[in-house]
């Protein structure tokens, strides 16, 4: 029923530039935290960016804040990773995850995306 559809994932050369966007149906999108999450191989998931659902909070990686910027159109339910000034130690499979704001339990993932970036 829920479904969280990524895209935008791909190969890129360092500093370059790509935009993740991730499509929500089957909830009520403005009642999620939409968050960004990466994993590289070898190490554990990380939370890259998160968004409360009205803007008003936004959390970053300490290594991604000035180049990664978290958005949201709870009209088109859909959030959205820019990702700016790529690096190589970008290289993962970024993913989007949706939590409900009063119910921690009720959350998703999406299916993952491929970000590499090399020359």
């Amino acid at each position: 029923q829920v479904q969280l559809v990524e895209s935008g994932g791909g190969l890129v050369q360092p500093g370059g530039s790509l935009r993740l966007s991730c499509a929500a149906s089957g909830l009520t999108f403005s009642s999620y935290v939409m968050s960004w999450y990466r994993q590289a191989p070898g190490k554990e998931r990380e939370l890259v960016a998160a968004l409360t659902g009205f803007g008003s909070s936004t959390d970053y990686a300490n290594s991604v804040k000035g180049r990664f910027t978290i958005s949201r159109d709870n009209a088109k339910n859909t959030a959205y990773l820019q990702m700016n000034s790529l690096k190589p130690e970008d290289t993962a499979v970024y993913y989007c995850n949706a939590e409900h704001y009063s119910m921690a339990t009720i959350s998703y993932w999406g299916q993952g995306t491929q970000v590499t970036v090399s020359s």
